[in-house]
């Protein structure tokens, strides 16, 4: 058989219970709210100071960047040319005085059964104006006659020389590589070159008075 708890410690238990619980438990809300008010206030306190922190970083990578960008931008006339979009920009003095659509590479690929091989793409990077020349002539180089299914004829054959079609002017890149005119202005603004910057008669023009030799071109 069990054993009772005395009535008198029975009762005693029952008073201390009631005790904490009136005494203690309204309290518990309180001391919660309290703690969580401190940790709101420490926490938005230290994402201020992140921000804070960030904007000081942040504001200083821009002027250093900027910096850098002056310190890299001609101070004379440039080009910039975008080979993704086919669009070109011409600056002077600081300030962009024309643009407009070009043609640039078209990335295709051509192979002959000697395993001689050409992609036509236009050089990216930072180039020079190395010459400029009116009514220019273009030397034929051998993949022109290979994509025409001729035979490729000796070097200085009459055959290499074709007046007309590279427009009034043309600015020499290095490497074979020409800013020029072009008889099919409308394909202008699509990638269909073996490699030169084809640009519109009146662009052609403006870029040409514009650049001397020595001027770079950005390409990208």
């Amino acid at each position: 058989m069990k054993r009772l708890l005395h009535p008198r410690l029975f009762f005693g238990l029952v008073l201390l219970i009631s005790l904490v619980f009136v005494f203690f438990s309204p309290q518990l809300p309180d001391l919660d709210l309290a703690l969580a008010n401190v940790f709101r206030g420490k926490h938005k306190s230290m994402q201020t100071e992140g921000i804070e922190a960030l904007k000081t970083a942040t504001a200083g990578k821009i002027g250093n960047l900027s910096s850098t960008l002056a310190k890299l931008t001609p101070k004379s006339a440039y080009m910039l040319i975008n080979t993704t979009e086919n669009h070109f920009e011409l600056y002077k003095n600081g300030e962009k005085i024309r643009e407009g659509y070009c043609s640039t590479g078209s990335l295709t690929r051509l192979r002959t059964d000697s395993e001689r091989e050409w992609v036509f793409k236009t050089p990216k990077g930072r180039m020079t104006v190395q010459s400029k020349v009116t009514s220019p002539v273009w030397i034929k180089p051998d993949w022109a006659f290979i994509e025409e299914g001729l035979p490729v004829p000796p070097a200085n054959h009459p055959s290499r020389y074709e007046k007309g079609v590279l427009g009034d002017y043309a600015l020499s890149l290095g490497r074979g590589y020409l800013i020029h005119g072009t008889l099919y202005q409308r394909l202008l603004g699509m990638p269909v070159t073996h490699g030169c910057v084809r640009l519109g008669d009146d662009d052609l023009e403006a870029v040409y008075k514009t650049l001397t030799t020595g001027s770079k071109v950005f390409i990208f």
